[in-house]
């Protein structure tokens, strides 16, 4: 069993986040999935991101920060888009991760320090077509986690959506999400 803490995408804690985060509990995992937004969801990405930059990146990491206090050393770390921001952030400044799962997006290593700990194994997950992750930064700063960390693995899907495991979102992708879902709970199995 791991401890694991899930942060949500910039629609906000959807009712397909949380049924992600369950699916880890039903499979024997303490899993936190902490709201960053307050209660607010929004149905367009355009509305998510105004409120993100209302309220600034820093703020949603300082959220989740404060969301992963009382979690107990040797957690795992997991994020949607944005949610890989905290997510990625408490793996590189906190001691004694016991693993990373980054869903959609990769923040460059020195975002949140020096280099990934190397004893930290990390996955990835993301659409081999989509803008958002191959043209903005994110594959090459995957890539370059990946030749930091002892043990990782980038798992690109076919497609081109950005949020393609949230079932409740018009980019799901059942089957994508779904071999997605399942490298998730081998990687938690193995780290537990």
């Amino acid at each position: 069993m791991a401890e694991v803490v899930v942060f949500h995408h910039v629609h906000g804690l959807t009712p397909g986040v949380a049924a992600f985060a369950q699916t880890l509990r039903d499979a024997g995992h303490d899993v936190r999935a902490p709201d960053l937004f307050e209660g607010r969801v929004f149905p367009t990405l355009d509305e998510g991101l105004d409120y993100v930059q209302s309220v600034g990146f820093a703020e949603i990491i300082a959220r989740g920060v404060a969301a992963a206090e009382g979690v107990p050393v040797g957690a795992v770390y997991a994020g949607f888009s944005l949610g890989v921001l905290p997510a990625q952030y408490l793996v590189q400044t906190r001691q004694g991760a016991r693993g990373a799962i980054l869903m959609h997006g990769c923040a460059p290593v020195q975002e949140f320090g020096d280099r990934w700990p190397p004893d930290v194994p990390v996955q990835i997950h993301a659409m081999n077509a989509d803008r958002s992750f191959v043209e903005e930064g994110d594959l090459e700063a995957a890539r370059d986690l990946l030749a930091q960390a002892g043990e990782g693995e980038l798992f690109l899907y076919p497609g081109r959506e950005h949020l393609f495991a949230d079932p409740t979102l018009p980019s799901y992708d059942e089957a994508a999400a779904e071999s997605l879902q399942a490298r998730v709970l081998e990687f938690l199995r193995l780290v537990g």
